[in-house]
């Protein structure tokens, strides 16, 4: 079985978000001596498939079958894969069906494993995740059937295959601050409090702020600024309010109330200022803050946590072995990182299942020709043979 051949079989499938257009019938088709579970939510299909060999610790495979809408500009039919130059052309070739592809073959190969083996697969990771990965995990946990250890095939290589290992990632934090004044006539600044003024002079201290100083493992928490808007596009009319969009990537322990306390403190404002309300819903976390401002204007905060963050450490059982069988098979050791963004590989950490993420380079994902070395593929697929026979 050849990983390059599976891999443009299901590059066929129009597996888009968050249909899996089929294709799990195909992966069913190819692991038919592993036990097969599906569950469907809210139209997300998500798939385990599953074999025990004998006692031991239970190794899980794991990715999405879904892709991105392909867009318009393409050299070929996104959905056919065309092979040229030593590469592989189509929607997902990267991102991540070639992960998935290396996984089946890894898993079909596999003969003497002293444990269990299975594939995690769900249709609804480029979306907003919330009928996949998670509700699998959960569903499994139900049954005692969590995976201990768990591979993620998402494409992690940056310059060269082999060169990238994601021991976590960062949580992401979205926010909005939205000040409302009063509006009105420019020519009137006395009868008008203008937001913008008010935002002026401490936009420099929120945009581009580090919140911590970072780790060996996360780099700093930085706000970044996403956009800012206000007003009515006129030159002669002061805006009644103004709305600051941004985000903040961070590691372990930055929550919520460390971003809102500063925020606040930019206004001369703590806590106790404020009303505050948090909630939760399908595991996210949200918090909304409203506060009186002394120049006459209101303050209001949104806060919401879209992805937590997550680390496996480094002497972990599944990043050692796997760093030993990406050395072994690309003469190279792998950096061991939390860069880029979210991905469900935290969900399998939220679940307490020791997580590291390897897959091929992620130079085209999502781009326009989305394309794949052939040979990453091939070597992806004997890394996780090597890794299934070296785990015990």
């Amino acid at each position: 079985m050849k990983p390059i051949e599976i891999l443009k079989e299901l590059i066929k499938f129009r597996s888009l978000t968050p249909s899996d257009d089929g294709a799990f019938n195909y992966v069913s088709m190819l692991l038919a001596d592993f036990s097969e579970d599906r569950f469907e939510l809210n139209g997300v299909t998500n798939a385990i498939f599953t074999k025990r060999f004998g006692q031991g610790p239970h190794l899980c495979f794991a990715g999405h079958i879904d892709v991105v809408p392909p867009g318009e500009g393409w050299a070929s039919d996104p959905f056919k894969p065309v092979e040229a130059d030593g590469f592989l052309y189509g929607r997902g070739a990267q991102d991540m069906k070639s992960g998935i592809a290396a996984a089946i073959c890894a898993l079909a190969a596999a003969r003497d494993f002293k444990g269990t083996l299975s594939l995690l697969l769900t249709s609804d990771e480029e979306g907003e995740g919330i009928y996949g990965t998670r509700e699998m995990l959960s569903k499994l946990r139900e049954q005692g059937a969590l995976p201990d250890f768990a591979v993620v095939a998402e494409p992690t290589c940056e310059v060269r295959f082999g060169d990238t290992i994601k021991i976590g990632r960062r949580g992401s934090i979205n926010g909005i601050l939205t000040l409302t004044g009063i509006g009105g006539h420019a020519a009137y600044p006395d009868k008008c409090i203008n937001p913008v003024h008010i935002l002026a002079p401490v936009l420099a201290s929120l945009a581009g702020h580090d919140l911590d100083a970072g780790s060996e493992d996360f780099a700093p928490a930085k706000i970044v600024i996403t956009d800012i808007r206000g007003g009515s596009q006129v030159v002669n009319v002061t805006p009644k309010d103004v709305r600051v969009m941004f985000n903040v990537r961070g590691g372990v322990g930055l929550g919520l109330k460390d971003v809102r306390d500063y925020v606040l403190r930019l206004f001369e404002l703590d806590a106790k200022d404020a009303l505050c309300s948090e909630s939760e819903s399908c595991g996210k976390l949200e918090m909304s803050c409203t506060a009186q401002l002394r120049a006459g204007a209101s303050l209001h905060l949104a806060l919401k946590s879209s992805s937590k963050p997550f680390l496996t450490q480094r002497n972990s059982k599944i990043v050692q072995k796997l760093s030993a069988s990406v050395q072994k098979i690309c003469g190279a050791a792998a950096e061991l990182n939390t860069a880029g963004g979210t991905s469900d590989a935290r969900y399998f950490a939220e679940f307490g299942v020791e997580t590291a993420e390897f897959g091929v380079r992620n130079d085209t994902i999502h781009q326009i020709n989305e394309r794949v070395e052939i040979s990453d593929v091939e070597n992806l697929a004997k890394i996780f043979i090597d890794l299934i026979e070296n785990f015990g």
